[in-house]
């Protein structure tokens, strides 16, 4: 059994109704309910693999307060998602705001110092991180990016044949896949995926999301 830490809100009831104003993004997520760990995992740990974030729980998507019953009844499951399905542990605080006779649960989660922090899920490991107001599981390429962040020494690199093969198709196309680059090196999806990661750990590529679909440019802005 999980011990439930008190909690106490250091916002208003006025100062929360403005932030929910705010809207769903990047660093602040609405749930109706604490429905199930794994899902209240998925969230902190987009929030912690991605710049922080907040979680509302008690909160509709249209912005209508809703609270939960008892925090300290439901929140077995919020400790779980926090202290045994994420790894590694993450940085956290929760604040409880009361609406009555319910709860709004408000929960803030620190951006990683040590990346990724995965979810643990029937003996899996997944990555999540915050794409625009959703948390959505990381691509290899995403997860790999999130892991060099973590190396103690600079990248060593040498541009060969297949960096000028990049850099040339870059100049006339603007964008490239990790599938496109395999085929252009005709090497593995595993050694070019590495090959165009390095070079965004250095600063010299971007990688960005549209459609579903990832892609490496030079540029700092998305086509």
């Amino acid at each position: 059994m999980f011990r439930i830490p008190p909690a106490i809100s250091t916002m208003s009831l006025g100062d929360l109704k403005r932030f929910i104003k705010t809207g769903e993004g990047t660093f602040l997520e609405f749930k109706r309910t604490i429905s199930s760990p794994e899902k209240i995992a998925r969230e902190v740990c987009a929030f912690a693999n991605t710049k922080g974030g907040t979680l509302l729980i008690g909160v509709d998507d249209n912005r209508t307060l809703i609270g939960v019953d008892s925090y300290y009844e439901e929140g077995y499951q919020l400790i779980e998602a926090l202290t045994v399905l994420c790894d590694p542990p993450l940085d956290y605080k929760i604040e409880l705001l009361e609406m009555g006779d319910r709860e709004i649960v408000i929960v803030k989660v620190e951006e990683a110092e040590k990346k990724p922090v995965y979810v643990k899920h029937n003996g899996k490991s997944e990555v999540y991180i915050r794409d625009k107001d959703k948390s959505v599981r990381a691509s290899k390429e995403r997860a790999a990016l999130l892991r060099s962040q973590n190396r103690d020494r600079g990248i060593t690199f040498e541009f060969g044949e297949n960096e000028q093969r990049l850099f040339r198709y870059l100049n006339e196309y603007q964008k490239i896949t990790v599938d496109e680059y395999a085929r252009l090196i005709n090497r593995s999806k595993y050694k070019s995926s590495r090959i165009l990661i390095d070079l965004v750990s250095l600063g010299v590529l971007s990688l960005f999301s549209k459609n579903d679909q990832e892609y490496f440019t030079h540029s700092n802005k998305p086509f």
